[in-house]
C-alpha cells in the first residue's frame, strides 16, 4: 500500500484529503504544520506528499526546499493562492504539480495516481540508462558523472546535490547528448501534461544546474543554449 503524507493546516480539509485517499487504497498520514511534517518524513517512509503552501510558522515552500534536499518523492503543492507567480516559484522548486483549491476529490485521487505512475516509470527509465561512457549503468560526459541508481551527480569526483526535477532534466539532456529540446518539449517530458506551470520553470532549472556544474555559468560547457530553439546538453 503507497503511503501518503498531507501537510495541512486546516485539519477539516486535511481529513477530507485523506478519507478520498484511504477509499482509493493508499494509507494517510497527516501533519499539521511543516516542522511536524519534515519531522514526521525523518521519521517515516512516504510515496507522495500533498503540501500546503500556506502553513503557520514555516510556509510550503520553506518546507519543499528542506525535503528537496533529502528526498526525490513526488511532492503536490495544494493552495488557494492561483497567481502564476506561486505556480512558477512551486514548480522551481522543485514540486511535481500546483493544485488551486478548491478542487474535487476525483481531481486529488487522479493528479496523485499520475505523479505516482510517472514516478514510477521515471525510475524505470532512468534504472535502464544507456551509458556515454561505457561504465554501467551510469552516463559520463567529460568531468560529469550522473548514476541512476543512486541518483547521485558527481563533478570531478565531488558530489553535487540535485533537487529531483534538476536531476531529471540533467539526466534526460545527458541521455539525448547534443540532440536540441525546447522548453516547452523539456517542460512537457519532466513535468508532464498533468503539471500546471509555465515552461518558464525549465529556464529556472537550467539556471541552477549551470550554478552547480559549470565553471562559468554564463559560457556553459555542458549545457548549451541554441538561440530561438531551446537546450542541449554537449557531448
Amino acid at each position: 500500500m503507497q503511503k501518503i503524507l498531507i501537510v495541512e493546516d486546516d485539519l477539516s480539509i486535511a481529513n477530507l484529503q485523506k478519507d478520498y485517499l484511504e477509499l482509493s487504497g493508499f494509507e494517510v498520514s497527516i501533519a499539521d504544520n511543516g516542522t511536524a511534517g519534515l519531522e514526521t518524513l525523518g521519521r517515516e517512509a512516504f510515496d507522495l506528499v500533498l503540501l500546503d503552501v500556506m502553513l503557520p510558522g514555516k510556509d510550503g515552500f520553506e518546507v519543499l526546499r528542506t525535503i528537496r534536499e533529502h528526498e526525490d518523492i513526488p511532492v503536490l503543492l495544494v493552495s488557494a493562492r492561483a497567481e502564476e507567480i506561486y505556480k512558477i516559484n512551486g514548480l522551481g522548486l522543485g514540486a511535481d504539480d500546483y493544485i488551486t483549491k478548491p478542487f474535487s476529490s476525483a481531481e486529488l485521487v487522479a493528479r496523485v495516481k499520475a505523479h505516482l505512475h510517472k514516478y514510477e516509470r521515471m525510475k524505470e527509465r532512468f534504472g535502464q540508462s544507456a551509458n556515454v561512457s561505457g561504465r554501467g549503468k551510469a552516463i559520463q560526459v567529460r568531468g560529469l558523472r550522473v548514476d541512476p541508481d543512486s541518483r547521485q551527480v558527481t563533478l570531478d569526483g565531488r558530489e553535487v546535490a540535485m533537487a529531483q526535477k534538476e536531476f531529471e532534466l540533467l539526466m534526460f539532456l545527458m541521455q539525448h547528448g547534443n540532440r536540441v529540446f525546447g522548453k516547452e518539449e523539456l517542460f512537457d517530458r519532466i513535468w508532464g501534461m498533468d503539471a500546471l506551470g509555465d515552461a518558464s520553470t525549465v529556464t529556472v532549472h537550467i539556471a541552477r544546474i549551470r550554478e552547480k556544474i559549470e565553471d562559468n555559468p554564463s559560457k556553459p560547457q555542458y549545457i548549451g543554449t541554441v538561440w530561438g530553439s531551446g537546450y542541449k546538453f554537449i557531448v
